[in-house]
């Protein structure tokens, strides 16, 4: 608090004080008196207290000795300068003003309307630190300012082409300066704030310096007013007024921004940079100087950054948020970016609030990517499950043909060549599923070395006389529980990957080792938790993928193959089937140093003993049997087929094309019913729905499902039926009865 504000609380107190003396003395004399002298006494003490009080008000009696104190700083100006009150009450004065102070109500000798005028300076300059407006004589200026928390500093100044009185004996600091900031003189007290300075940035730690403007001293760091006086010849004068930090409300200068954890930077109203802190300087980049235009330092992503600035200047979408982008040391960078109209010493400008949305942006691309993956994941299971039962149908009804053509016959080569095509499009399909991680998987505990090993064969077969296949395994590979087919299939689509990379030839290395994770391993937008894995690597000797290429390549139909030479589904296959099992991949592309594929595979919990692999049930090799089965599936050739081989193989079948039919054949209480054989995905009731409440009075039936979905998504637990089989789509005619047969038999 400054000593003027302290002295005008102080002296309105001894004032009120006084009147309040003056109102008990009054009270207790009358009480004391009695009768008709008390409520004269107690009237004429409210009188005396509400007189103080009225003429406080319009300005005829002052707080205390406020009025009667000196302003040091400005003892020696040869112009009046006071302090008041936001209401305009008189504080302190210096000796021009105090000699003046009979002359009339404050501002009347410069005022037309003194009133007037105090009541727009004082709320100007309460609101934006300055207030100026023209005084009677031409060559003057009444100037307010922002002088403490609750007062302000009044002064008259000469306008440019008067002179100036001489300020080299004031108590502040004071300095002459040319039109370029070069110190001209100074006095004592500035000299004292930098010894041999010749400009005047070296006294500021904020310049350039502004006329009534707040500024951090440089030696000190101190706020401090800049009282900046017009002299001759283009000359100023200057006062740097110290000023508590705690009184300034919000004008303090740019300096005391830097340290803070917002990003904040201060703009002129073309956009060009005055001030930026710390913090946004590390967001903006070395670029971010006073005088770069913030324009030149980010792009808006919806309106060019000028438009947004002419926006707030008018007052519209004020503190609103908006994205923009910018290119920090070669690193594409994304920035939420606030725009605030705001005063500064009386003058409009902009603040800048800026956050880093990289990381946002970030996320924002990993959603929308998920979503395209689940959408083209959920088109990809649904055409599967449309294709799986058009092959059930085309393999089942092949089969019952050659049950009627054996090898010797002419078309029993064409009936091959359908089943083996059928076979092509069913793998196909699998890769489709295997993509949307919809496929079904057979897991079992395996040695990777033992799998690789039985697969070297066929990866030979898959390359050609140019390239070379080599395969390293570490010591003791721990053992891992995954669909030993579906990793093979993961091998393959990442070697055929390499060796179309290395059309000239070259080398496929295959390694594996084990790896324990102490502290989480971060990889592109995957998070590797801790713990054992057994790592896969398949490097190759091409030419690499380019560093724009790498994130994409694991997307689906993305192939950078000539026309007919790829499907595009290989890597996304293998991602599909490594992110099924629980594991991670990761591609990398060392410049001149071919691809290199990354698997990360849990290892088996080696603290529990291995289970013994369960041993494949035996096949029976009569496959008729007897029993009444209820098959309920809604497309027709897939009913036809099925119904025709389980009664070739001596069942009996009733046939339904849906759930609600399937209920009706099931309410004649007579019908024993020995095992139901459902689609799952039908229109109405579903496969599950139906026979949760067929077995409500048939809880003893035996259900297979059959579907070309996974098995998991509707088998067990709350959305499926316990207990129940499956069966995945497409099956042969053997596939279909000898599972029925298990599974009475079972």
């Amino acid at each position: 608090m400054s000593d003027e504000t302290q002295n005008l609380i102080d002296g309105r107190a001894g004032g009120f004080a006084l009147a309040a003396t003056g109102l008990l003395a009054g009270a207790a004399v009358a009480a004391a008196g009695g009768g008709v002298a008390a409520p004269a006494g107690i009237a004429a003490a409210v009188l005396i207290f509400g007189g103080y009080v009225a003429a406080q008000r319009v300005g005829l009696v002052e707080s205390g000795s406020a009025g009667r104190r000196g302003l040091p700083q400005f003892e020696a100006c040869a112009e009046p300068v006071f302090v008041t009150d936001f209401q305009g009450r008189v504080a302190a004065r210096n000796p021009v003003a105090e000699r003046m102070a009979a002359s009339g109500p404050l501002l009347a000798p410069w005022c037309e309307d003194p009133r007037a005028s105090l009541y727009r300076l004082a709320r100007e300059a309460r609101a934006n630190g300055v207030a100026a407006e023209p005084a009677l004589d031409p060559g003057q200026r009444v100037v307010a300012t922002r002088h403490g928390r609750r007062s302000l500093l009044w002064r008259i100044e000469r306008l440019p082409g008067t002179a100036t009185p001489g300020l080299a004996g004031a108590g502040a600091p004071w300095l002459r300066i040319d039109a370029e900031g070069r110190i001209l003189a100074a006095n004592a007290a500035a000299e004292a704030l930098a010894p041999g300075a010749t400009r005047v940035e070296a006294l500021v730690a904020d310049p350039p310096l502004r006329a009534d403007g707040v500024h951090s001293l440089a030696s000190s760091g101190r706020a401090a007013r800049a009282v900046v006086m017009p002299g001759e010849d283009g000359t100023r004068d200057v006062l740097l007024i110290p000023l508590d930090v705690a009184e300034v409300s919000g004008l303090v200068p740019d300096h005391f921004l830097e340290d803070l954890p917002v990003a904040l930077a201060r703009l002129e109203t073309t956009g060009r940079l005055t001030y930026a802190n710390t913090a946004a300087r590390a967001l903006l980049g070395p670029r971010a100087e006073p005088g770069a235009n913030i324009a030149e330092l980010i792009e808006g992503l919806g309106r060019p950054i000028a438009e947004r600035l002419a926006d707030t200047l008018r007052g519209r979408a004020l503190g609103r948020s908006e994205v923009a982008r910018g290119m920090v040391d070669g690193q594409e960078i994304f920035l939420q970016v606030a725009f605030t109209r705001t005063m500064l010493d009386g003058a409009p400008s902009l603040l800048a609030v800026l956050s880093d949305a990289t990381e946002l942006k970030t996320l924002e691309a990993q959603f929308v990517q998920s979503q395209k993956m689940q959408a083209v994941g959920q088109l990809a299971g649904g055409v599967a499950h449309d294709f799986n039962n058009l092959l059930t149908a085309i393999n089942g009804h092949c089969d019952l043909l050659l049950m009627r053509h054996d090898v010797a016959d002419v078309e029993h080569g064409d009936l091959m060549q359908i089943r083996q095509n059928a076979n092509r499009a069913a793998a196909l399909v699998r890769q489709l599923l295997a993509f949307s991680r919809k496929q079904t998987l057979r897991p079992t505990i395996i040695n990777l070395q033992d799998t690789l090993s039985e697969l070297t064969h066929l990866l030979n077969r898959l390359l050609t006389d140019k390239v070379t296949l080599r395969i390293s395994h570490g010591p003791d590979l721990w053992p891992v529980r995954v669909d030993e087919r579906q990793i093979e299939q993961v091998i393959m689509n990442l070697v055929v990957n390499a060796r179309d990379a290395m059309p000239r030839g070259g080398e496929v290395r295959i390694a594996t080792r084990n790896l324990r994770l102490e502290q989480d391993l971060h990889r592109d937008r995957a998070v590797v938790l801790p713990g054992d894995y057994v790592v896969i690597e398949v490097a190759d000797s091409g030419t690499g993928i380019p560093e724009g290429k790498l994130n994409k390549i694991f997307e689906p139909f993305y192939t950078t193959k000539q026309v007919g030479e790829g499907t595009g589904l290989g890597l996304s296959t293998a991602y599909g089937i490594v992110k099924q099992t629980g594991g991670f991949i990761f591609a990398d592309s060392p410049p001149g140093q071919g691809a290199v594929f990354t698997i990360y595979l849990p290892a088996y919990d080696k603290v529990e003993p291995a289970a013994a692999p369960e041993p494949e049930p035996r096949r029976p090799r009569d496959l008729t049997g007897r029993g009444l089965v209820l098959l309920v599936e809604d497309e027709d050739p897939v009913r036809s087929f099925a119904a025709r081989a389980l009664r070739l193989r001596g069942y009996t079948v009733l046939e339904a094309g849906s759930g609600e039919a399937a209920l009706e054949i099931l309410a004649d209480p007579g019908l024993h019913v020995d095992i139901m054989l459902s689609d799952v995905i039908m229109p109405g009731l579903d496969g599950p729905a139906w026979v949760r409440e067929a077995q409500k009075a048939r809880p003893g039936t035996k259900v297979i499902f059959m579907s070309g979905y996974a098995e998991d998504a509707f088998v067990g637990g709350d959305s499926g039926v316990p207990g129940a089989g499956f069966m995945p789509k497409p099956f042969t005619l053997n596939e279909l009865t000898q599972r029925v047969k298990e599974t009475l038999e079972g």
